[in-house]
């Protein structure tokens, strides 16, 4: 199986420029934690991620008024990213790698065609791998700093 065929396609996606208060809004929307931020929104071309967690720790929990800001105050970078032909198993060993939960999917060109969660590839595996890899990327997870 690969990436492509449990990614979520035309993912919802925010420039640098955007107010954190239109991302957090975008996260309600589309019922995610992450959105892919691009140079622009006609070349789609990603530069980063905004999660709920860049969010809330580099923002709130520094006492800075998220209400204010932008996401290039607080999107993480360089992004990490996968192509729609990898396989499940290069896209989880990504996630465990760099310790992330979802990764964008960009094509041939480099633009932004969908995300994986974790979750995706969890329902797409047995139940017991599921379990298996949500351990091993939530222990990596616990253990680092990322923040």
């Amino acid at each position: 199986m690969q990436v492509k065929d449990i990614m979520t396609t035309d993912p919802a996606c925010c420039t640098a420029g955007s107010t954190l208060e239109q991302v957090a809004k975008m996260m309600i929307d589309h019922d995610c934690g992450e959105i892919p931020v691009v140079d622009d929104l006609k070349t789609m071309m990603p530069i980063g991620v905004v999660t709920d967690r860049d969010i809330t720790c580099r923002t709130v929990g520094k006492g800075l008024n998220p209400l204010t800001m932008t996401v290039s105050d607080c999107m993480s970078a360089p992004i990490v990213s996968v192509m729609p032909d990898s396989s499940l198993e290069d896209c989880y060993r990504m996630l465990e790698e760099n310790q992330i939960r979802r990764v964008p999917v960009v094509d041939a060109g480099g633009k932004c065609v969908g995300i994986v969660a974790l979750a995706d590839i969890a329902r797409s595996v047995s139940r017991a791998d599921s379990g298996e890899i949500l351990q091993e990327v939530s222990v990596a997870s616990m253990s680092a700093s990322n923040v």
